[in-house]
């Protein structure tokens, strides 16, 4: 909609109470990468009983209810080209196969008897755990040429790092991802509660491509207040006094929305995202009063936890190894050979 004549912008987040915590990395050297010249031997006491693995994972398939048992390496396949656009570079979809390997197992491990949300089994084929297709489910939803153009390529990104993880301090880590982070990666910490030291905030640069990096919805400023009351009924907000009534508290390290104040009550970030299913909590909320129109503009898309999707694919396209790209998002993780048992 094109803007006519001289208007007067109100931007709602403008106040910041609260200085975004920043949080201190940990001061750990990885040690030199041994892969490509020798496979590293466990020794018993390095790795734990519950460690054992035959090299075969069960998944709970969500589409039928059913439980299946493959093969770990056919399974991070179809993970990757569920995951991850073929068409990227082929070191972002071999630090995708390794991320994705790497969670797998993490998941089978810690769960053995079964994961809280899918009991029967450690894994899911949905995004609640990692998107998995079948070969047959990939050529359904692509063009005819699809497998013979990229099938291929996948098959190469993941037989080339076959039994690769990641490690830090000697444990397996959880290697989340998302698509877009807008240029920084954010802590776990502000996300999700937890304090890993291998989730740290990072730069993320060479995103521009990215098809979600910066979107904006509109909306009527009526529309906007009434999401708002009926979300929190408490809330006395009208179109007079909504810059006084929501207040930016705090912002995370990378930028995010981590905390606001509506109408004096404080809430995190991610409520306001889901309410009005932004594609990030890296967002800017600004009202027009004499249209009566709100713009969000959002940056990046998802969590922003670990490795960006496009950003892995930019650093590949920069000539960075799917190694390096790896251990640019996991803060001090080492690669291994994971040891399976045949």
């Amino acid at each position: 909609m094109k803007k006519i004549g001289i208007y007067t912008i109100v931007v709602l987040i403008v106040i910041i109470l609260i200085p975004s915590i920043i949080v201190k990395t940990f001061n750990f050297v990885p040690k030199e990468n041994k892969l490509g010249r020798k496979n590293i031997e466990y020794h018993e006491e390095e790795v734990p009983e519950n460690e054992e693995f035959d090299g075969y994972i069960k998944i709970y398939d969500t589409r039928n209810q059913q439980v299946i048992e493959m093969a770990l390496e056919e399974y991070v396949k179809g993970v990757v080209a569920a995951e991850m656009p073929a068409e990227f570079h082929i070191e972002a979809l071999k630090a995708q196969a390794v991320a994705s390997r790497t969670y797998a197992i993490s998941r089978t491990i810690n769960y053995k008897e079964g994961h809280p949300d899918h009991i029967e089994a450690p894994l899911c084929t949905g995004i609640h755990c990692q998107a998995y297709l079948t070969l047959e489910e990939l050529k359904n939803i692509h063009a005819k040429d699809w497998e013979e153009k990229y099938w291929p390529k996948i098959e190469e990104a993941v037989d080339s790092t076959k039994g690769q993880v990641l490690y830090y301090r000697d444990e397996i880590i959880e290697p989340l991802y998302h698509s877009t982070s807008g240029g920084m990666t954010e802590n776990a910490l502000d996300v999700f509660a937890t304090d890993l030291p291998y989730l740290r905030a990072v730069e993320s640069p060479y995103e521009e491509e990215a098809p979600k990096f910066r979107s904006l919805i509109t909306m009527t400023g009526d529309e906007f207040i009434n999401k708002l009351i009926k979300k929190y009924p408490g809330s006395n907000i009208t179109k007079d006094n909504i810059g006084e009534k929501i207040k930016l508290v705090e912002k995370t390290q990378s930028g995010r929305i981590k905390k606001l104040a509506i109408d004096g009550s404080v809430i995190n970030g991610k409520e306001i995202r889901e309410l009005f299913d932004l594609n990030s909590t890296n967002f800017k909320i600004s009202f027009n009063p004499k249209t009566n129109i709100i713009d969000i503009e959002t940056i990046g898309y998802g969590h922003g936890v670990g490795m960006s999707q496009w950003g892995a694919n930019g650093m590949a396209k920069k000539d960075k190894s799917y190694e390096a790209i790896l251990k640019h998002y996991y803060t001090g993780v080492e690669l291994r050979s994971f040891t399976m048992d045949n």
